[in-house]
């Protein structure tokens, strides 16, 4: 899906936090609220300048920095679902059109308007936080199986973005293993072939991903 008039991907809708929810997991509160803004966002190591995470040991960090989502993938969701799902709506601090999210591969880079560079380092696991703020039956279960879940991205040079921003693919791995391939495969030989990248080029794998990559290489 590419926007009218448009050649290159874009980022369509730039969000961060709306308001703290209450929820009923461990940590008592969530910052899944995310609403879209229209003014020019930083982007530092640690995710967009004003966005916060409740849950820090499970959300965000440097290898969470930023969390982007297909409006393909939305779109398809409020098809099914019945109801709108607008920007933020699934937590995503970028939607993006033109740009096949769960198709990148780990270790991708993007350029993002003149200055943002991001990493992508691999797919986001829904939690039950996210089941209760859709308030859809068995959501975690189906949004698991859909096996396009977004992918998380860590940055690699700051910037500013906004939406409009044009996105530029500047780097892609040759060991192929894409966030969806993992998310729904993990197989041996993809996570052998996700270290074998790590070994070979100094590539660093995200830290929450790297025990199932292990574990999933030794069986």
């Amino acid at each position: 899906m590419t926007p009218a008039g448009t050649s290159s991907p874009v980022v369509t809708h730039v969000c961060r936090v709306g308001d703290l929810h209450g929820d009923a997991g461990a940590v008592g509160v969530t910052a899944i609220d995310k609403r879209p803004v229209t003014e020019p966002v930083r982007v530092g190591r640690f995710g967009l300048r004003g966005d916060v995470q409740a849950d820090r040991a499970n959300h965000g960090g440097p290898d969470k920095a930023v969390y982007v989502y297909d409006a393909a993938e939305a779109a398809r969701w409020s098809a099914d679902l019945g109801e709108e799902i607008g920007p933020g709506r699934f937590g995503e601090n970028l939607r993006t059109a033109g740009l096949a999210v769960d198709d990148a591969v780990i270790g991708e880079r993007w350029r993002i308007g003149a200055e943002l560079e991001l990493e992508v380092t691999g797919p986001r696991t829904p939690c039950a936080t996210f089941g209760r703020w859709l308030g859809q039956d068995r959501w975690v279960r189906r949004f698991t199986e859909r096996g396009r879940t977004g992918a998380y991205l860590r940055v690699i040079t700051p910037g500013h973005v906004r939406a409009g921003d044009t996105v530029v693919v500047t780097d892609r791995p040759d060991h192929g293993v894409t966030v969806s391939g993992w998310f729904t495969e993990r197989t041996p030989d993809l996570a052998r072939a996700l270290l074998d990248a790590e070994q070979g080029n100094g590539w660093t794998m995200a830290e929450y991903l790297r025990d199932h990559v292990t574990r999933a290489a030794q069986r």
